[in-house]
């Protein structure tokens, strides 16, 4: 998506350590115009997939994940990182490890909110080592639910999560992929 692209040269900047801070427009300051506009852009990638449910990680892939549940007219279901008192009753988990924190932490859904007749689509904010789409694979599967794909609105394909998820047979699409990213060079968008 070349607004994406556009917008993360514009207004992203590349940290030490290969972290992206897009905190201004996608994630921690949110641009609602912008964001319904990529909400769009996944419908169309995925009209066709019988898309009943769209499932995000908390905290930062719940703005896309509504967006792109509105435009889709199905419920968002998102996991939570940590197990709430409020959460009673049989529940879907996964382990997964944070690369961004540097921490590993259990992804709790309800077996109330998706199930067998279940066609889910996985959204979220960034992919880079593929480990929370992992978890939330994990998570669909263990309630035997059909899982349409996978996007994110920023894929950083030097990480190879993605590409591994793709080898595996998973549909993966990323709004702005991103080839390199460097604190000294800036960073480059695949082709």
């Amino acid at each position: 998506m070349k607004a994406l692209e556009e917008k993360i040269k514009a207004e992203g900047r590349v940290l030490k350590g290969n972290i992206l801070d897009v905190g201004g427009f996608l994630n921690q300051l949110i641009d609602p115009a912008f964001t319904i506009e990529m909400a769009e852009e996944v419908k169309r990638l995925f009209a066709k997939s019988g898309v009943t449910k769209i499932l995000t990680m908390e905290s930062s892939g719940i703005a896309i994940g509504f967006a792109v549940a509105a435009v889709f007219n199905v419920p968002l279901v998102f996991a939570k990182k940590r197990k709430a008192l409020n959460q009673d009753g049989k529940m879907l988990t996964a382990s997964v490890h944070s690369y961004t924190h540097n921490s590993d932490y259990t992804a709790t859904v309800s077996a109330d909110y998706i199930n067998e007749n279940d066609t889910v689509l996985i959204v979220d904010d960034f992919l880079a080592n593929g480990e929370a789409m992992r978890g939330l694979i994990k998570i669909i599967r263990s309630a035997d639910a059909d899982l349409a794909g996978c996007v994110v609105q920023i894929e950083k394909g030097f990480q190879h999560g993605g590409d591994k998820l793709r080898a595996e047979g998973i549909r993966v699409e990323a709004l702005a992929l991103i080839d390199s990213m460097s604190y000294e060079e800036g960073l480059k968008f695949r082709n």
